[in-house]
């Protein structure tokens, strides 16, 4: 039986599982009527997944607009098809880059940069993955797209793996800018080990493994609200007037010297508990997505 669950769940998703994988695990050990995730994380990374559950599915989209935090190693002098350990090798170099000489160039890679994502992705082309795509052969040319990187990092160097941490916003591709940092220093490399710390409210300190789950006696105390997906957002605070209002899809005039005249996003909330999506305009807060229960 499917039961009406709601909340977030911190997934400290293992090597070798895909997204949609771990989300189909996660719905069935709840008993979970909707489940979703905040943004694909590759089979051979390992880390943060945030799985939504029920009204959190809702709030997918202001995680996913969250940054990142990624821990990643470069292996240098060989490129290869998806540019990762999975692929196979396509191009070798044997240049190995130093440690001064890539601190240098993460430089170029950091701010708003252009790239152009992997063959190897999850981006439609003409209605189809283009992963899938690339599996059957065919060609698969991406356009550039524009990213934002906030920090590069050199971590660890020896003269065969580089080990780096990158904040970032939402659309980037490790295994792209590994690639491209490669050529850049005039040799090729594949990402060989991906690990996600963070998406946007969430971080390592609330992950949850697999393990732990099939071992909790109460698994229901091991998701986190609804709420904690949006606390990186505005909120708005409704009187039980507001609430009644909101919770009909109506909106709602917002008092007080200190109240917001207009934002493009916000969350309404009762007494710490999610309500309503949407935004403020001329004073007043138009729900946009409510969430029930």
């Amino acid at each position: 039986m499917k039961r009406n669950v709601s909340g977030w769940l911190i997934f400290n998703k293992p090597y070798d599982m895909t997204s949609t994988q771990a989300v189909a695990k996660i719905r069935w050990l709840f008993g979970a009527k909707k489940a979703g995730h905040a943004g694909t994380l590759d089979p051979l990374a390992t880390g943060i997944l945030p799985i939504a559950l029920g009204e959190a599915t809702k709030t997918v989209p202001a995680v996913q607009d969250g940054k990142k935090l990624y821990r990643f190693a470069i292996k240098w002098g060989e490129e290869t098809t998806t540019d990762d350990a999975e692929g196979i090798v396509s191009e070798r170099s044997s240049v190995r880059p130093g440690g001064d000489e890539i601190r240098a160039a993460l430089v170029t890679f950091t701010g708003a940069i252009m790239q152009t994502p992997p063959a190897f992705s999850a981006i439609k082309v003409d209605g189809e993955r283009a992963y899938d795509l690339a599996r059957a052969g065919e060609m698969v040319e991406l356009q550039p797209r524009p990213i934002y990187v906030e920090s590069l990092q050199l971590i660890e160097h020896t003269e065969e793996i580089s080990h780096l941490e990158m904040t970032c916003e939402k659309g980037t591709y490790v295994r792209a800018l590994a690639r491209d940092l490669a050529r850049h220093l005039g040799t090729r490399g594949h990402v060989v080990k991906l690990h996600r710390a963070a998406v946007g409210p969430f971080t390592e300190a609330r992950a949850v493994t697999f393990e732990a789950l099939e071992a909790a006696a109460d698994r229901d105390s091991l998701l986190l609200p609804v709420a904690a997906g949006l606390v990186l957002l505005p909120e708005i605070r409704l009187t039980p007037e507001q609430l009644s209002a909101v919770r009909h899809g109506n909106p709602v005039l917002l008092g007080g010297a200190s109240a917001p005249v207009a934002l493009d996003s916000a969350w309404a909330s009762t007494a710490g508990v999610a309500v309503a999506l949407g935004r403020v305009e001329a004073g007043q807060f138009k729900p946009q997505r409510v969430l029930l229960g």
